[in-house]
């Protein structure tokens, strides 16, 4: 059987931490919400290709306003969701690039001064094909027979 190519499939890591206890003073600061999307990208070795986007959101329940925002990075976002009433944050870190998980849950916990924190580290896309030559190769040999 001659060589082929290592078929490699996954899209990429999306880290979903949910932090209880957090700063309220950086849960409510529109400016530290903003400069956290605006620097970390690069802390992680991702490409940011535009400026975040922050906003306030006033809730018809007044203990649930919080400030939300996202930055489109090159290997696809990262998120923010503050409830400053109830001292929690929800954070998404999503890459078709591996990027450093722990330091990720590390630099967050330490930043936002999470007291306990939600760690989940979801696989994305198990079946996108990671190497659009190997899926030609692969599906090429198939037609002739050639694949297990």
């Amino acid at each position: 059987m001659k060589n082929f190519e290592k078929m490699e499939y996954g899209f990429g890591q999306h880290l979903i931490i949910d932090g209880y206890g957090a700063n309220q003073a950086k849960l409510t600061d529109i400016d530290f919400i903003y400069d956290f999307l605006n620097k970390y990208p690069e802390t992680i070795e991702m490409t940011k290709i535009m400026p975040p986007y922050v906003f306030k959101y006033f809730a018809p329940n007044p203990e649930d306003w919080g400030i939300s925002g996202f930055v489109i990075i090159a290997e696809s976002h990262i998120s923010i969701h503050t409830f400053p009433e109830k001292l929690y944050l929800s954070v998404d870190i999503f890459s078709c690039k591996p990027f450093n998980v722990d330091k990720a849950i590390f630099d967050i916990n330490e930043m936002f001064e999470i007291k306990k924190s939600e760690i989940r580290l979801l696989d994305r896309g198990l079946e996108f094909p990671r190497s659009i030559r190997a899926v030609e190769n692969f599906m090429r040999l198939e037609r002739k027979g050639l694949t297990f």
